[in-house]
């Protein structure tokens, strides 16, 4: 049986993954900025840098609520450019499968009206959970519905993120001390 009221964040995993794999991409670029004296300076680096984090975080606290009402994304006040949205079960008719261009499949959740489409959360902790219910509330059949990435995905790419830091800390090294 369902409770009434459950909240749904992104998968940790997918949190650590997207932040590190950030941070190894950006974190060398003022360094790097100062050891070959580019034009830009390396404080606007650092601000930029320190802006996109906030941005990314702001996008990564995407939180689904479910309740006996319907289904709702939401996002925290301080993010004013994500709008999230909230459907009732009564309004929702079907859920659609689409490809990515990646190849990858994605479902979206369909309205008697189909003024609009709504993209089912695929990378919340507890996705299976979330499907399970999305089921019970509506009556639509998700026995093929999967998340779009699997956990072992993410794990690579931590992996690799990794790997890249350090790769970033041998050349911020070699920039600063050869």
């Amino acid at each position: 049986m369902v409770t009434d009221n459950n909240t749904f964040r992104i998968s940790p995993l997918i949190r650590l993954t997207l932040l590190s794999l950030y941070g190894a991409l950006t974190i060398p670029l003022p360094f790097l900025a100062q050891v070959t004296a580019a034009p830009v300076p390396a404080y606007i680096l650092w601000l930029g840098l320190a802006l996109g984090l906030v941005i990314l975080v702001g996008v990564l606290s995407e939180k689904v609520i479910v309740n006996s009402q319907g289904i709702s994304v939401t996002y925290p006040q301080w993010v004013p450019f994500r709008s999230g949205w909230s459907l009732k079960w009564t309004e929702i008719k079907d859920l659609k499968m689409r490809t990515t261009g990646q190849g990858g499949l994605v479902y979206y959740f369909v309205t008697h009206s189909q003024e609009k489409a709504y993209l089912l959360p695929m990378r919340v902790a507890g996705f299976s959970r979330l499907v399970k219910q999305v089921e019970e509330k509506t009556g639509i059949n998700t026995i093929d519905i999967r998340p779009l990435a699997q956990p072992w995905m993410y794990l690579l790419l931590l992996l690799c993120t990794l790997f890249l830091w350090l790769m970033d800390a041998w050349v911020v090294w070699t920039g600063f001390f050869t």
